[in-house]
């Protein structure tokens, strides 16, 4: 019994899985206690780069 505690306290096979699974945990804890920050950052962006009035040629009002 020892020997199979050992041999399975000491294989690191799937290591590499949970360290995975932990960093996109990680990653979708930040994303959700920043996601109003990161919301208006990316509204305010797509606002700057898609801004209607600066398409040449457009004719629409952009309401």
């Amino acid at each position: 019994m020892r020997e199979l505690w050992t041999r399975f306290w000491r294989d690191e096979e799937g290591f590499g899985t949970v360290e995975l699974v932990i960093l996109i945990g990680v990653l979708v804890a930040i994303a959700l206690l920043f996601r109003k920050t990161i919301i208006k950052f990316v509204t305010d962006l797509m606002n700057k780069i898609f801004k209607v009035g600066d398409v040449p040629g457009n004719t629409e009002t952009g309401g």
